[in-house]
């Protein structure tokens, strides 16, 4: 059993910065990949930046050169770091982690942007 708790999310005007994190614990093996998605009102879950386990990145078009993805191996921790954030980048994000054993999802975190 895998346990995703992801934190840092809050109200920030448009234009400002926050960081996600989210700590992974439990029965982990084999980390494949680590993730950040997101959900907005009435809208359907979306990649926003994924990392593989080589380090290899892809995020979403509509966050490229606003938001970094990264991830400190010992402490089994990805990052979201997210600047230059609009109102559309409202939405509840998810952590999400691919083991050789399956996925889990974290329980969300809100990120609202104010105009």
């Amino acid at each position: 059993q895998v346990q995703l708790v992801e934190s840092g999310g809050g109200l920030v005007q448009a234009g400002g910065s926050l960081r996600l994190s989210c700590v992974a614990s439990g029965s982990i093996f084999s980390i494949l990949a680590m993730g950040w998605y997101r959900q907005a009102p009435g809208k359907q879950r979306e990649l926003v930046a994924v990392m593989g386990s080589g380090g290899s990145t892809n995020y979403a078009d509509s966050v490229k050169g606003r938001f970094t993805i990264s991830r400190d191996n010992a402490k089994n921790t990805v990052y979201l770091q997210m600047n230059s954030l609009k109102p559309e980048d409202t939405a509840v994000y998810y952590c999400k982690l691919t083991d050789i054993y399956g996925t889990s999802w974290g329980q969300g975190t809100q990120v609202t942007v104010s105009s």
